[in-house]
């Protein structure tokens, strides 16, 4: 497939899919997300049933303007109940991801992880995944995890390479480049992330890890600028071409995320990986284009 180098590029794909996934919304009866369904339902990303009280769904669409013709409300009043049977809605394959709608993270989160309903495989790790637009960069970027897992340990790590190198492939990125960033680019034992770096590289050098070229450690500057590489004097294939960077930390990842959209002007895509679908958590103080960047995401790495 030809490559996708754009977050926009992600929206025109999925809109020219002759099959539409459907989207199960999990207590979706807020304007934020109604708005977002009704958008999306009308760039042709996907079809929708929302499970959330059907009164208050039509309060909300017609105090604003929204079309609720567009998509099917299954009639659950109560938030648990709701995200219960929007998850049971996927796992019977009558839904291709899920979205949270009104209800709170913690519960959306519970429903998702349940060990008899929920949507984890048994091996699975739940990790966030961002694609960013930068003007500052010339290409996408895959980055992880800036939301999900506080502290990523080594299997974590290469969970976390996985998920976004299939995600990755989806964009037509045949060999991605991955960069483990670390503080600095030399092993240094009491520094964890340098040693984690260097164990996931030789990993890729022996065909544990595939599908892509891993090279870590490397510093922020390394993997994005080739420049700073030339400097440096450090030789890579990754360094100012990465596709995707798995930081050490939740701290370092989110500051990364929150820099490049308030300061850099990013915007960005991102969806919750490991499930047995993509799960879309957006917030409030997400741009429309995100929100609607995230879903479209999540219509393209659903599998059917």
């Amino acid at each position: 497939m030809e490559q996708i180098k754009s977050l926009k590029g992600i929206l025109e794909t999925v809109s020219n899919m002759k099959e539409k996934r459907v989207v199960s919304v999990a207590y979706g009866q807020d304007l934020h997300t109604l708005q977002a369904v009704e958008k999306g339902i009308k760039e042709g990303i996907f079809k929708a049933i929302v499970f959330a009280s059907k009164d208050e769904v039509k309060r909300v669409c017609e105090a604003n303007n929204i079309d609720n013709s567009l998509f099917e409300v299954a009639n659950v009043p109560e938030e648990k109940e709701a995200i219960r049977q929007a998850v049971r809605l996927v796992r019977e394959k009558k839904a291709d991801f899920i979205m949270k709608g009104l209800c709170q993270t913690a519960n959306y989160m519970r429903g998702i992880l349940d060990k008899e309903e929920g949507l984890l495989p048994p091996d699975g790790v739940l990790s966030h995944a961002t694609i960013i637009e930068s003007p500052n960069y010339h290409k996408l970027l895959i980055v992880s995890d800036v939301a999900v897992i506080p502290q990523p340990d080594l299997k974590a790590k290469e969970m976390m390479i996985n998920y976004d190198v299939k995600i990755a492939h989806y964009l037509g990125i045949e060999n991605p480049k991955v960069a483990i960033i670390a503080a600095v680019e030399t092993v240094n034992p009491k520094m964890q992330a340098t040693v984690d770096g260097a164990i996931l590289s030789k990993m890729n050098e022996r065909g544990q890890i595939k599908g892509c070229v891993v090279d870590g450690p490397l510093a922020l500057d390394l993997a994005v600028s080739k420049e700073s590489a030339e400097i440096k004097k450090v030789k890579s294939t990754v360094a100012g071409d990465a596709d995707v960077l798995i930081f050490p930390n939740i701290e370092s990842g989110n500051a990364f995320y929150k820099s490049t959209t308030k300061l850099g002007n990013a915007e960005v895509a991102a969806v919750v990986t490991g499930a047995i679908v993509p799960s879309v958590l957006t917030s409030r103080g997400d741009s429309e284009e995100s929100k609607l960047y995230s879903l479209a995401l999540a219509a393209l790495i659903a599998e059917r």
